[in-house]
């Protein structure tokens, strides 16, 4: 990058909100979002946000693409990268790597980690993980889960999983993610959602600023049939989830960089029966 493009960059970010959608559109790669919902978001009319979002897709640090009636926005990362790696250039007499993130950020503490998972209505899917990280976490996890628009009550089918598996099942109850986003919340070292819309939703701003991962499988709830078909949909939906819950558990956390380690939550997530966030229609 040279001096015009940063001057470029840095022009278009010289605006709040400008700077806001920048910084919206990078917490929700890859999936981008929909340019109504950025206008949604940030409180600004739709039609002063396409001027925003026109401005920073001239500077190189957003793009666009027409999927359907909406058009749908992403961070351009590595034009992101590019600005700071230019501002950092001759970091340390010549010496970025002194000053990089990525070498000063130390790894993990080995303590006990609180976990967080989301879903839309708290009824499945993150019950069934809840229960199941609380049974085998080995006093490493306490675990928690929540959801975006909650139903009010579990699925009785995920309560009869889990007990056939020996999962706790005493106290579950599908309540709201803002019980989790207050000063008075345990503070949560990890997120995940496990179904795409909570993925594509704009989250609460957790206090203490946890790392978070997308392992979004399908909804065992909107399954039909009859009792065994869909019965059987909550035990693949248990077996998924129960997968990645131990590829996270068996993570060496004490000794991984942020960086890595929310790499390494991310593949976990594309595992066996992963789903992919869908592109909202603006």
């Amino acid at each position: 990058m040279d001096i015009d493009d940063a001057l470029a960059a840095f022009a278009a970010l010289a605006q709040a909100t400008r700077l806001e959608v920048l910084r919206l559109l990078v917490r929700h790669e890859p999936a981008g979002m929909a340019a109504g919902d950025i206008a949604r978001t940030l409180n600004t009319p739709h039609n002063t946000m396409s001027s925003h979002l026109a401005i920073l897709a001239r500077a190189g640090l957003v793009t666009a693409e027409r999927q359907s009636r909406s058009i749908l926005y992403r961070a351009q990362l590595d034009r992101v990268r590019g600005l700071a790696a230019y501002l950092l250039e001759d970091c340390c007499a010549g010496r970025p790597d002194l000053c990089s993130p990525q070498r000063r950020e130390a790894p993990m503490p080995d303590r006990i980690f609180n976990v967080l998972f989301l879903c839309t209505g708290n009824s499945a899917r993150s019950i069934l993980a809840e229960s199941i990280l609380a049974h085998d976490g080995a006093g490493r996890f306490r675990a928690f889960s929540a959801g975006s628009m909650p139903k009010g009550e579990v699925h009785p089918l995920a309560l009869k999983v889990l007990a056939g598996y020996d999962c706790p099942v005493e106290g579950m109850r599908s309540k709201s993610w803002s019980e989790f986003a207050g000063p008075e919340a345990p503070v949560m070292d990890f997120v995940f959602t496990v179904c795409d819309n909570a993925a594509g939703e704009v989250c609460p701003v957790w206090p203490g600023q946890p790392m978070t991962a997308h392992w979004g499988i399908e909804d065992p709830a909107a399954v039909t049939g009859n009792d065994l078909q869909r019965e059987a949909a909550f035990v693949a939906a248990f077996r998924f989830l129960r997968n990645r819950i131990a590829a996270f558990t068996a993570l060496p956390l004490a000794s991984l960089d942020r960086m890595t380690l929310g790499a390494r939550l991310r593949e976990i997530g594309k595992g066996e029966g992963s789903t992919q966030p869908r592109a909202d229609i603006a």
